[in-house]
Order: C-alpha cells, then structure tokens, then sequence
C-alpha cells in the first residue's frame, strides 16, 4: 500500500482537504518554464464537464513528465480542476478565473440571482504505466439576489481572484450563496467523495484506511 502521493495542484484548498482525509503527499507544483496556463484554454464549443475532465488529464501528464525530469523516487500523482459554468439564452457560458477587479465583477453579475453548476474532476495517475482514473463531482449552486454594491464589496476583498466563477464558498462568498445541491467540498475543489474513492481504489492510505 502507498504511504504519500504527490499533489500536483496549486490551490492550498486542495491541500487542506488532503490533510482533512488524512493523505500524506508533496507538492508537485508547474516549473518557471511550464505553461501552466495553456491548459485550461477552451476549446470552442466544448461542454464544461468536458472541458474539466480534460484539463484535469492534461494537468496529470504535466505532471507525470515533471516527475521524470525531477527524477524523484515515484509516487501515485493527484490532480485537479474545478470549472463553473452557467446556461444563457447563447448555450452554456464557462466562466473561468478573474483576470482583474472589473472581470471578477462582471462573472459575479453574470451569476447573480442564478444557478450555475460547478464541476470538479480529479485524476489519479497510479503508476507511470499505467491508464489515469479520474471521477467527476457536479453540483448546482443557487446565487442570492444582491446589490451591485455588495459585489463591488466583495471583490475588493480580493477573494475572488484565482477562483474559477470568482467566488469561494469556503470563505465570504458563501454568504452570497443561497443554497447548493452536491458537494461542498466539490465547490470547494476537491471533493472528498470521490477522491476517497480513487485512494482506496489505487490502495493509498487515508483516514479510512482500515
């Protein structure tokens, strides 16, 4: 039974919801040179479960070629993605992570009063031989009505930047949040569910590991 993996994620809420389950792991986290970037570009006219299902592949050889180049002993490597994404009267919209104070603002409007769905997918590469497993979370997330004042309010905390739908449930956006149907730990951006398991299904040890 493996005793760590690696975690190829840059999001420390990731990492706090690994140590929640108890995993130990290492940060495998992009080099200067990597375009890290790059792999979350759309393609055109790609469904968002689509698109996080792929991104979170794309990530997980990324970091397999990383692990090689390191030359550090193997481990199963970890890897993530979370999207948001609404339906408009255009087809659905994927609405990404803020690039600034006025594309934050103008996501949040975009889901203001609305329900959107967040999916987050998770991939687990066992061996450097072996095929990725990857699952997918999916929940519903209702947004209150609020004033465009109180998300100029709420974007001048700076929460938002780096979060896919420029919100974190887990922090102050929670409270704009009306109700949620799934996963919280899934909105979050990792869910706990289906990463649990991955791990047991590889034979990596976690708090549930008897």
């Amino acid at each position: 039974m493996h005793q760590s993996i690696y975690l190829a994620s840059q999001s420390p809420r990731r990492a706090e919801l690994l140590k929640q389950l108890g995993v130990r792991f290492e940060l495998l986290l992009p080099q200067a040179n990597e375009d890290a970037e790059a792999l979350e570009i759309q393609l055109e006219g790609e469904a968002s479960i689509d698109y996080v299902s792929r991104v979170t592949l794309a990530k997980l050889e990324a970091a397999r070629v990383r692990l090689s180049k390191l030359n550090k002993p193997w481990a199963p490597i970890l890897s993530a993605d979370t999207t948001v994404a609404i339906n408009t009267e255009h087809g659905e919209l994927i609405l990404g992570k803020p690039n600034n104070y006025e594309h934050a603002l103008q996501i949040l409007s975009e889901l203001n009063g609305k329900t959107h769905i967040v999916h987050t997918a998770v991939a687990i590469l066992p061996s450097a031989d072996q095929s990725p497993l990857i699952r997918v979370s999916s929940s519903e997330v209702s947004f209150g009505k609020w004033s465009l004042e109180k998300l100029q309010a709420y974007v001048k905390t700076n929460e938002p930047m780096g979060k896919a739908g420029a919100y974190g449930i887990q922090g102050i956006g929670g409270s704009l949040i009306a109700k949620f149907d799934g996963s919280y730990s899934g909105i979050m951006g990792l869910p706990l569910f289906e990463t649990s398991l991955l791990l047991d299904q590889i034979g990596i040890k976690f708090a549930l590991t008897i």
